[in-house]
Parts: C-alpha cells; structure tokens; sequence
C-alpha cells in the first residue's frame, strides 16, 4: 500500500516575500495613519484638525475661541475688537472669522502649535497664543490687542491670496513689515521705535529684505540689542515710509498685486516707478537724516 504525502511549501520562495513583504508595508501605512492622527489630535499639526478635542468653543461677533480645558478665560470682548481694525487699516474684509487657541501650560502650547513664539498665525486662519503671552498681558507687560493685530494682519492677507503664495511665493518681509505697521508694533516691548531703528541704521546695521528667511541674513552682523525686534521694526519703518512717501493707496496697489505675481522687483518697477534697490537708498538716506522726514 502506498501512502502520499501532503508536501508543505517550505517558508521560502517568491510567495512567502511577498506576503512579508506586503505585511511589512501593511504595518509600516498603519503606524503613519497612527502617527499622523495623533499629529491631528494631539501633536503640532492640531491647529490644522477638524476636531479640537479638550477645546471649548467659542463663537463671536469677529472670531473663534477655542480655550483648552483647564486654562483661564480671559477678556474676550476685547479680542473680538481687533479685526475691525485690522479689516479698516488693509481696506479688507476678513472671509472667515479667525480661530484663535488658547492653552491651559506651555508643555500643551509646545506639543500642539509648531512654535515656541508667543503668537503664531497659520494660512488656515488659525492664531496660537501662548499661556506666558496670555498671562503676562493679564499682567499688563505685553499689550496683547497690538500682537494679535499682529498676527490678524497675517491671518486677512493669507486670506487673499492662494495657499502658495502665503507659504511660500508672498514676500515674508513684506508681511511682517505691514503686521508691524499696521499694528503700531513699533517702539513696544523688544522692538524699537522710530529712533532707536534709525540710530541703528545710522551705525550699519540693516537687513536688506531679500536676505530675510535666507541663509544670507545668517550671515549679517547686527550690533543691536535685539536682533529679531531690529528687523521686524525695519520692515515697519520701510512700509510706514512708503505710505508717508507715496501714500497709503499706492501702497495698497502695491501689497495687493503680490498676492498673484511672483516676480516682487517688477510689481515694484511698475507701481512706485523705481528699481526697489534705488528705494531702499533713498530709504536709509531719510534714516539717515539726509532728505525727508525722520
């Protein structure tokens, strides 16, 4: 009598890798899927979330609160104020309410906000404010209306324009300088007025702005008390010159064509009628004291 045998496939050959294989790469898009929803949840990308779990929602006349649960209220009347002023300074209105987040201690603001500045506006609409920026202004140390104009600024014009332009193409510079101008940033707290600024100019320190968020600002020495404060209050001065020099509408012109063009240098040639390199000059001239106002 003859007894067969079932042959069992030996754990080797194209099949078996292939399974492992596919397994392998199963486990592998199952830990991302895990990763990235805890990054949605509860990591720095929290911001972007369509849920906001441990968050109380508030809605207002002008933006969105969400407060952590744990962390204080505070002057919310006062928060719904500044977009109207942000909206009558840019002649613009905003297309949402912005979102602003609030959190109960600085382990959750750094794990959840892609930052360790105080404020932090993202093209999605959305403001972080620190807990050590929310209370040192219940104390009076920092005036909170001024920075969240700040970053509302941000917030309206990311809103003009593509998802493109405001993280990459829209010159940086350029935005900081019209969030200082327009929130009359200048001369509070680290940043200097119009004459320490200019008294710095004076002495050689200067950012031109095509250096700014490049590895060429990197390299340029800045004899000043405050490195960050310095520039952002230069980028001010030059935008609130502009405005005193050719008026707040050209420059309005001006801002609002870089919101679909690329090419910066050329919407300046064509509005203000002068290579943007001849203005800077003219600029550091008036700082100078040497022609026009201080």
């Amino acid at each position: 009598m003859t007894f067969w045998r079932r042959k069992i496939p030996k754990a080797s050959g194209p099949d078996f890798r292939k399974k492992v294989f596919g397994i392998s790469i199963l486990i592998i898009l199952l830990a991302g899927t895990v990763y990235l929803v805890y990054l949605f949840l509860w990591g720095n990308l929290f911001v972007f979330s369509p849920l906001k779990i441990g968050f109380t929602k508030s809605e207002l006349s002008n933006v969105i609160i969400y407060l952590q649960n744990g962390a204080a209220a505070g002057n919310y009347a006062q928060m719904d104020s500044c977009p109207a002023a942000v909206e009558k300074w840019h002649d613009l209105k905003f297309r949402e309410k912005p979102k602003l987040f609030l959190f109960k201690d600085k382990e959750n603001y750094l794990r959840r906000s892609r930052t360790r500045a105080r404020f932090c506006a993202f093209p999605n609409g959305s403001v972080v404010i620190s807990p050590w920026a929310w209370q040192e202004a219940k104390e009076g140390k920092i005036p909170l209306e001024i920075y969240l104009k700040h970053e509302l600024s941000h917030i309206l014009l990311y809103q003009q324009m593509g998802i493109i332009a405001a993280y990459i193409r829209y010159p940086k510079w350029l935005l900081e300088g019209i969030a200082m101008a327009s929130s009359e940033q200048m001369g509070t707290t680290a940043y200097p007025g119009r004459e320490e600024t200019y008294n710095y100019i004076r002495m050689g320190n200067f950012i031109n702005p095509a250096d700014y968020k490049t590895a060429r600002e990197d390299k340029i020495a800045l004899t000043v008390r405050n490195r960050i404060g310095f520039i952002y209050s230069e980028f001010g001065y030059i935008v609130d010159d502009l405005i005193m020099t050719y008026g707040k509408d050209r420059f309005l012109e001006y801002a609002r064509q870089l919101f679909t063009e690329s090419n910066h240098d050329k919407v300046f040639r064509q509005v203000y009628g002068i290579e943007f390199d001849i203005y800077l000059l003219d600029f550091k001239k008036r700082a100078n004291g040497k022609g026009g106002f201080k």
